[in-house]
Order: C-alpha cells, then sequence, then structure tokens
C-alpha cells in the first residue's frame, strides 16, 4: 500500500475526473438550452385582502394558493401546512366568516375578502375565549393542528348558533344544539395525530355554555 502522498494524488485524481466528466456531460445540455425559446415569466395578478382587520395588497402568481399568500408573502405563519391535500385541515381559516381549507383555493380568487387567521383571533395577553378553553383542557397537544382547530372550532359554533345542519342532525326544523357528537361531526375535517379530541370537544362545548 503506497504512502499518504500516493493516496491523496489518487484521491485529487478522481475529483478532477469527475469534475471533468460532469462538465462533458452537461456540455450537450447547455448547447441544447441556448437554442431553446425561452421560458415565459409565470402570469401574476394584485390581490387585494383584508386579513385579520389590516387590508393588504399583493401582487402575486396566479397559482399562489391562499395558504402560501398568508404564510410565504404575508409572513402569518400560525396557519400550519399539513398534508397540502386539504384532508387534514390544519391550514383552516375564515374567509368572510366562513372557515375553509386555505390549502384549497388560490389567493386571487379572494380579492376583495376578509380573512381571519389565528393571528386575528387573540393575542399571547388577550386571548380569544376559544385559545383560552384550548389551554384549560389541554386541546393543543403537541400544538401543529392546533391553529386550524382553533379555527374551525370558532366557526364549528358559529354555524350551530346560525342554525346550519349537519349530518348527525335527527330533526332538519329544529336548531342543532352544541352536543358532543353535534361537535365531533362538524369538527371531523380537523384531524389531531395527537389524539386531543375529547379535550378540543370539551374546550368546544364550555365555549358553547353546554
Amino acid at each position: 500500500m503506497g504512502d499518504a502522498s500516493d493516496f491523496e494524488l489518487s484521491r485529487r485524481g478522481v475529483l478532477t475526473a469527475g469534475a471533468a466528466g460532469a462538465a462533458l456531460a452537461a456540455h450537450p445540455l447547455a448547447a441544447a438550452a441556448q437554442g431553446a425559446a425561452p421560458v415565459a415569466a409565470p402570469p401574476t395578478m394584485p390581490v387585494r385582502l383584508t386579513v385579520n382587520g389590516r387590508p393588504s395588497e399583493l401582487t402575486l402568481d396566479t397559482r399562489t394558493t391562499l395558504l402560501d399568500a398568508l404564510r410565504e408573502h404575508m409572513n402569518l405563519t400560525g396557519t400550519k401546512k399539513g398534508c397540502d391535500h386539504g384532508q387534514c385541515g390544519a391550514c383552516t381559516v375564515m374567509v368572510e366568516g366562513k372557515r375553509i381549507n386555505s390549502c384549497l383555493t388560490l389567493a386571487v380568487m379572494h380579492d376583495g375578502d376578509r380573512i381571519t387567521t389565528i393571528e386575528g383571533l387573540g393575542t399571547p395577553d388577550k386571548l380569544h375565549p376559544m385559545q383560552a378553553a384550548f389551554v384549560k383542557h389541554d386541546g393543543y397537544q403537541c400544538g401543529y393542528c392546533t391553529p386550524g382547530q382553533i379555527c374551525s372550532a370558532v366557526a364549528v359554533l358559529d354555524e350551530i348558533k346560525r342554525g346550519v345542519p349537519s349530518h348527525v342532525q335527527a330533526d332538519l326544523t329544529r336548531k342543532p344544539q352544541a352536543t358532543n357528537m353535534e361537535l365531533r361531526e362538524r369538527m371531523s375535517g380537523n384531524i389531531c395525530r395527537c389524539g386531543a379530541y375529547s379535550n378540543i370537544a370539551d374546550a368546544m362545548a364550555e365555549v358553547a355554555g353546554a
């Protein structure tokens, strides 16, 4: 076996040969790219949003989801990106008072809309009643899904108050009640991997006065 200098030369030779090979492999691709048509810039549109009471004007790629507009362009990172397929509910926000999965809708579709995220519900010094109830009943657990859970919970109680029916309601002609089954059915689109469902239902029941 050679000494250290022989090994060093061999190692350098391998690295040099590898770099040269990569350059040769890239050369025909670079040549092809020079003859290709230039890639057009993605289309953009101005979007006006009122988020948590504050008006904002953005110029966004038309493919930008509302979730990415909030997180990447407005630095409102309380709203979480979970599955990014509308199945977990971590991205739930309220648009014009109604809850939606912000990962499934484009920001340009909400030009002029009023949007409420978890940052707009309360502050550390003055929690929203639902936030305080989640803390009291340990409904937040690890906390990742909590912003979406709380936004959804607030919207659920508003739905019940307005008399919006659900699939588990026995009599659709009567006003729904904030029963445990009713709350669980309405919150079924918000997934919690920690399994804090019972605590979340208790927190919602307390706020509902049930």
